[in-house]
């Protein structure tokens, strides 16, 4: 009754032409807390008017939201509506139902799990990056562990489709398609890639919805006892475009580092992950990046590199992906090795560690080594796949699911640490 009255309130239905008004491409991210949920989809005309109806068994509650017109930079200038619906304040370690539309159209329904209060949680991911609509080895594996509640979120690091912009944005969508069964079900949070530069990266800001804000290309949030951080390494290598925004991400990155290593916040929230699309370290025998060294040096005669931040403020482990393979430093910086001991190098490591995981599969295939491995690389696989995380007050827990191999787990690796906060060098 609630719900119908809901509906009625709307008002009769008025003579409007919409005949692409079924919400498609549905997918879901933290807001600003845990339990804040923002639910995007997409309609290729105007709805009037955004809602979504959920509840704890049955859809029994309602919200409404706005949409946007985006409109693409190809030659057609197709025109799309991106809606949003947040659900503020849900009840944690609950499993809800929804659906989105408009009087014009609903979905199908769809669920979501709210993860448990506290900083004692274990928090499950998967993380990858440089999955296209073609070739997408690691997506069938990826929804199945999804649909068994395998994972509290997806970690997707950069390059989405190839590319979203491509036949006037209809690879986006198709994309969008793909992993609406993951993306629907598990928050879907996301840092742009090269990839997503045409037109500004407009189609990669208009279609994700990050905590920072809908246009957002950094930004971070807190889940159990990690303090996640996404930035946009493409302002170094679109410096031209970008400069303004490298030196607000730069202030910004500064201050929220400072924030979350100060000592009553790495005593609730010990561990810090950053994530961002092109590496630091890497040895693939295709490496432009890598050797330009952008990030972690900074740009020539101007400065800004990341990793001495990575250094004086703690960050335990940095993921990247761009290069289409995986690979695991040793606790590092500046090229040097720091290995906690010689038996267990990641036992209260004296740097933080790299993992490289862009082998999710596209129609690129995959990035190849040089034949001699660096003294820093601790491991590496050319393999489909992509990486688990298992985080928890005491550890972090890594491991590399191989494809390839019918979803065989092929390396793991697992950080403790006694004390948390800047590394030390003297």
């Amino acid at each position: 009754m609630k719900l119908l009255f809901f509906f009625l309130s709307l008002g009769a239905a008025r003579a409007y032409d919409c005949p692409y008004c079924q919400p498609e491409q549905v997918h879901i991210a933290f807001g600003e807390k845990p339990n804040d949920i923002v639910l995007t989809w997409t309609t290729f005309n105007d709805t009037q008017g955004s809602y979504a109806t959920f509840g704890k068994e049955q859809l029994t509650d309602q919200a409404s939201g706005y949409s946007t017109l985006f409109r693409d930079g190809g030659k057609q200038r197709r025109e799309l509506y991106i809606h949003r619906v947040t659900l503020r304040g849900l009840d944690y370690d609950t499993t809800y139902v929804y659906n989105v539309g408009s009087e014009f159209g609903m979905s199908e329904r769809f669920s979501f799990h709210v993860p448990p209060a506290g900083n004692d949680i274990k928090v499950r991911a998967a993380i990858y990056g440089d999955m296209g609509n073609r070739n997408a080895h690691s997506l069938s594996y990826l929804q199945e562990e999804a649909e068994r509640g395998g994972f509290d979120l997806i970690l997707h690091v950069g390059d989405f489709a190839y590319d979203m912009h491509d036949d006037d944005a209809r690879v986006g969508d198709q994309f969008m398609r793909q992993i609406q069964p993951i993306a629907s079900l598990v928050p879907y949070m996301t840092c742009p890639g090269n990839h997503e530069a045409a037109y500004n990266f407009s189609n990669y800001r208009a279609r994700f919805s990050m905590p920072g804000g809908t246009e957002s290309m950094f930004y971070s949030f807190d889940l159990g006892p990690v303090h996640f951080v996404s930035i946009s390494t493409e302002y170094y290598y679109f410096f031209e475009w970008g400069a303004r925004m490298l030196f607000e991400q730069f202030a910004w990155l500064q201050e929220d580092l400072t924030n979350a290593n100060l000592p009553k916040n790495r005593a609730e929230r010990p561990w810090i992950v950053l994530m961002g699309h092109r590496p630091m370290y890497c040895s693939n025998s295709d490496d432009i990046d890598c050797s330009l060294e952008y990030t972690r040096r900074g740009i020539p005669f101007i400065g800004l590199s990341l990793e001495p931040l990575l250094q004086q403020h703690g960050v335990d482990v940095v993921v990247w992906a761009h290069e289409h393979s995986y690979e695991r430093s040793w606790p590092l910086y500046d090229g040097k090795v720091y290995n906690g001991s010689l038996d267990h190098p990641y036992t209260n490591p004296g740097a933080p560690v790299h993992v490289v995981t862009g082998s999710a599969g596209c129609q690129e295939n995959h990035s190849l080594f040089n034949a001699t491995r660096p003294q820093w690389s601790a491991f590496r696989t050319e393999a489909y796949g992509y990486t688990r995380l298992q985080a928890e007050r005491a550890q972090l827990y890594f491991e590399q699911v191989d494809v390839e191999q019918g979803g065989k787990v092929v390396d793991g690796f697992r950080v403790v640490k006694d004390r948390h906060g800047a590394y030390r060098y003297d």
